[in-house]
């Protein structure tokens, strides 16, 4: 292969005299206004923005912090409604969650145990 350039000859100097940057191109269009784009856009593709599921009368909640020997936590997930149920009859009683919650269970015992 007689023909191949070597890598590290520096005998022949590469000619960059035909080489010009290019020239800029013309926009082809104009960019349409934001509204328009935004219009388009939202009725293309469907938002990912948050919903609001949790009523504002959960989300305003007051403090119910007391010292009450529990230390145990435990989460669940349940609907607005019975959430919302749960934490009025805390209130009206003036019962912790964890009081609440207790006395719940024990009142199913008893009514699973009388059947």
């Amino acid at each position: 292969m007689p023909d191949r350039a070597g890598l590290f000859n520096d005998k022949d100097d590469f000619d960059v005299s035909g080489f010009a940057p290019k020239k800029p191109r013309a926009a082809a269009s104009v960019a349409p206004p934001a509204e328009v784009v935004r219009s388009v856009s939202e009725g293309a593709f469907q938002s990912r923005e948050a919903v609001d599921a949790v009523p504002q009368s959960i989300r305003t909640l007051r403090q119910r912090r007391r010292r009450t020997g529990r230390n145990l936590q435990l989460n669940l997930k349940a609907s607005a409604t019975w959430m919302e149920a749960f934490y009025k009859i805390s209130d009206s009683q003036r019962w912790t969650l964890g009081e609440t919650f207790e006395r719940a269970i024990a009142a199913l015992q008893r009514e699973l145990n009388q059947k």
